[in-house]
């Protein structure tokens, strides 16, 4: 009797999602919060007792972790949270104001009509956050990234992705400065209007200042 037939791929069950990808979730938002701050060595055996789970699926998910930045590994030191350097930062911010200042100018020549008010909308809940701190980040980077998506580069996207969460290792985020969140929303608000009036020349000038602004507010 002649073997069946492969199943094609498409019909093929789905694996469910491997232990080191829950692992790196967790170990990432872990370092986002600070409960492993940058510069901090990643102790391997406690880490394995508190999840209980062997080295194996933890070392997989520091390499995945090490790929994105948030690690570093050492040569027969271990691995350790990413410190940021102010070079570093530097150059996180020059490669983020590239992208997004040509994401805005793209967004105001080419945004239909309910992309605009997708971005009015996160703009008003920018506004409504503007006291309550974690919120206004995470209502200011669904904006950022709207911006990136409606410009439609998809490699833009990812890229920035990745740099925004190497921004998180950074000590003196730029949004802590006394005073920054409120030139910030301004500084959207300016951006909004020159999308609004499709005037992409100045939405990217604008965003372009927005992270100038940014990299001095957190040197």
């Amino acid at each position: 009797m002649a073997d069946p037939a492969p199943r094609p791929a498409a019909a093929r069950p789905l694996s469910p999602r491997a232990l080191y990808q829950d692992v790196a979730e967790r170990l990432r938002q872990a370092i986002f919060s600070r409960e492993l701050e940058p510069g901090a060595w990643i102790d391997e055996l406690k880490l394995c007792a508190d999840y209980g789970i062997s080295r194996t699926p933890l070392r997989e998910a520091l390499k995945v972790l090490a790929v994105e930045g948030l690690v570093t590994m050492k040569v027969r030191r271990g691995a350790y949270v990413t410190e940021m350097s102010r070079d570093d930062v530097a150059q996180v911010y020059h490669l983020l104001a590239l992208l997004e200042s040509d994401a805005a100018g793209r967004v105001a020549a080419t945004a239909t009509d309910a992309q605009r008010a997708e971005l009015v909308a996160l703009h008003e809940r920018l506004e409504k956050q503007v006291r309550q701190r974690d919120a206004f980040f995470a209502a200011n980077e669904a904006f950022h990234m709207a911006v990136l998506q409606i410009a439609g580069n998809r490699w833009a996207t990812q890229t920035v992705t990745d740099l925004r969460k190497v921004m998180k290792l950074n000590r003196h985020h730029s949004l802590f400065k006394q005073g920054r969140l409120a030139d910030s929303l301004a500084e959207h608000r300016a951006i909004m209007a020159a999308i609004a009036a499709r005037d992409a020349s100045a939405a990217a000038k604008l965003m372009q200042a927005h992270f100038d602004s940014g990299l001095e507010a957190a040197s």
